[in-house]
């Protein structure tokens, strides 16, 4: 089986891809999307998760070599992804299955130890 590696200019490029979502990262950190008529969904979490999937996705397939390796790497990886996914669901569907009304305290309301109770 020939080994085949991925060239200096290959690598250059996805490391400049790299940098720049981690500056598209720090700027959806920094805006606030459901000012802009997005109550409904928290489009922050939802950026920023893609923005994550692409950047890892690019280290798997470039940096980890998986995109030149068999089809068994390709099973593993892809199943790793799978489960992350299913992980990631089953989080939403708990979130999004709580009460709206979170309100138990107001937001500045100082944060008081009781240590009255044993």
């Amino acid at each position: 089986m020939q080994h085949r590696d991925e060239s200096l200019k290959t690598c250059y490029i996805v490391y400049a891809l790299l940098i720049v979502l981690l500056v598209l990262t720090v700027i959806a950190a920094r805006v606030d999307f459901s000012q802009h008529g997005f109550d409904y969904l928290n489009l922050n979490i939802v950026i920023a998760l893609v923005i994550a999937v692409l950047k890892a996705v690019l280290v798997m397939l470039f940096f980890m070599h998986v995109r030149l390796s068999s089809r068994l790497t390709w099973v593993f990886a892809s199943t790793a992804f799978f489960f992350l996914a299913l992980l990631l669901a089953f989080t939403v569907a708990d979130y999004s299955a709580r009460p709206m009304d979170r309100t138990i305290a107001p937001p500045d309301a100082p944060v008081v130890a009781n240590f009255d109770h044993p």
